[in-house]
């Protein structure tokens, strides 16, 4: 009598609320992940053209950048560092009518890339990133001058930060060669 135990049922874990904490488990890992979205290059694009022909541009105030397939830069037919754009940029824009083989004013002067089919994509965005940078650095030195702040220190859409962009506007073409 005392060795007879009572007989019980086997242990079982309750399954009926396994399919809840996997469904908030699911759910917790599809809010928390963030997905990586290549943005690309920013550039803002012109309005469609509306038939009339290109304004005449003077040949003093276009500055020719071209990147060949074997990835080397040319401006204005001489062969360049990739370091040495920037300071040919910043020249060429902010000459002032000193030069008479430079732009006239900085409103005037526009930067013209070609390329070819085959150029290297890391030596043409470091390129672009080059003459990105020359612009950067002319509208913050006008900016540190004229305001005493940098160019992304002034107010976004203010007057401020209009009228420097009105003394350098960047104008760009970019094409790639036929």
């Amino acid at each position: 009598m005392l060795f007879n135990k009572p007989n019980r049922g086997e242990a079982a874990i309750n399954g009926s609320s396994m399919a809840d904490i996997a469904f908030l488990l699911l759910i917790f890992f599809l809010v928390t992940t963030t997905i990586n979205v290549d943005t690309g290059i920013s550039l803002v694009l012109p309005p469609p053209s509306d038939g009339t022909p290109p304004p005449d541009i003077h040949k003093r105030n276009i500055m020719n950048i071209f990147v060949n397939a074997r990835g080397e830069v040319l401006m204005d037919d001489h062969r360049v560092k990739l370091s040495e754009v920037k300071p040919h940029l910043k020249t060429f824009i902010d000459n002032r009518r000193k030069d008479p083989e430079l732009s006239d004013t900085p409103e005037k002067a526009v930067v013209s890339i070609k390329t070819q089919r085959e150029t290297p994509y890391q030596i043409y965005i470091e390129m672009l990133d080059e003459v990105m940078a020359a612009y950067s650095e002319l509208r913050n030195e006008a900016a540190l001058q004229k305001f005493g702040s940098t160019y992304d220190q002034l107010g976004e859409g203010g007057p401020q930060k209009s009228h420097i962009k009105e003394m350098y506007p960047k104008r760009l073409s970019i094409a790639q060669d036929n």
